[in-house]
């Protein structure tokens, strides 16, 4: 048994301190990454007072960086740790895994794109911390870059509605829709491995159309990536099933139409459309391997959390 009373603590703080100035380089390249996302979000949130030369947004983003660097440099022996171990993982992630340091930058880099473009960008921020059931796992295998998951999406907007007339605002979700029709006529469930949670890559599911319902959401939410849309997955607990950004009620509305009269009307004839509205008003309508057409009845209306592909 460890005596507690026999460590040297001071020692044992000084071995894992890294020596001036790599203890500052460390930490104010980690403070950097941090200041630029919390800067993105105050600069999208706080009114803009006009300044000559963005002064004010100069200041800004100085201010966050001194702030974060005081914190930083409070705590830089447990972050020097912390993220020693996280590179020790990174290295083994390149080598014998998926997730490695490329993934991390690529990540990254598609979160500061997509919230320098979004107005609520924290609602980005939020969703990348926000726990949910193999999240790592299920974005490494949302591929919608693969070519076979982009050519098969493709194919599903030329077979499916490609000569749907007057409304070309609408293309996207129409191709989209497309998608949903290819893969929900040819989807067959087939459960896990038995004692197993068995996560297919889209590229691996769109050679059979074959597997459980996150195989299916991950598959949707790929292919719908891959052409332009905006997909979002749906956790309630014991199912997760892909959703796609509708936007506004006027957008609703058009694509209701679209559905009920043109696209799927005979699917979705006397059915209601369901779909969901999240914090901002944004409308998504739900993509589940269940139904045959677009917002079918959900399998279950409780929802735990969501993983949103912007």
């Amino acid at each position: 048994m460890i005596n507690l009373k026999s460590i040297d603590y001071k020692l044992l703080k000084d071995k894992l301190q890294v020596k001036k100035p790599w203890d500052h380089v460390i930490i104010f390249a980690l403070n950097f990454l941090i200041t630029i996302p919390i800067f993105i979000i105050l600069h999208q949130n706080i009114v803009d007072p006009n300044w000559y030369f963005s002064l004010d947004r100069i200041l800004l983003f100085l201010a966050i960086l001194a702030f974060n660097q005081l914190v930083l440099r409070a705590l830089r022996t447990i972050l020097i740790v912390c993220i020693f171990l996280y590179l020790i993982a990174l290295v083994y992630g390149s080598i014998f895994g998926n997730y490695g340091f490329s993934t991390v930058a690529e990540n990254y880099r598609s979160m500061m794109y997509s919230m320098a473009e979004d107005p609520n960008p924290q609602d980005i921020f939020i969703s990348k911390l926000l726990p949910f059931p193999n999240k790592n796992k299920i974005l490494e295998s949302i591929n919608f870059d693969n070519p076979r998951v982009r050519n098969f999406a493709l194919s599903a907007t030329v077979k499916n509605f490609r000569d749907t007339k007057g409304f070309y605002q609408f293309r996207t979700k129409i191709q989209c829709l497309a998608v949903f029709k290819e893969i929900n006529e040819r989807w067959n469930y087939v459960n896990d491995p038995k004692g197993q949670e068995y996560i297919a890559k889209a590229s691996e599911s769109v050679q059979h159309f074959s597997g459980d319902c996150d195989d299916h959401a991950i598959l949707m939410a790929a292919c719908v990536r891959a052409i332009g849309g905006t997909p979002r997955i749906i956790n309630t607990g014991n199912h997760l099933y892909p959703e796609i950004l509708i936007g506004t009620k006027s957008d609703f509305e058009s694509i209701h139409y679209l559905i009920k009269e043109v696209l799927f009307k005979k699917e979705s004839n006397n059915k209601k459309i369901n779909y969901h509205i999240d914090e901002r008003g944004q409308i998504w309508l739900n993509l589940d391997y269940t139904g045959k057409y677009p917002g079918a009845p959900f399998l279950s209306e409780e929802i735990l959390g969501e993983l949103t592909l912007y």
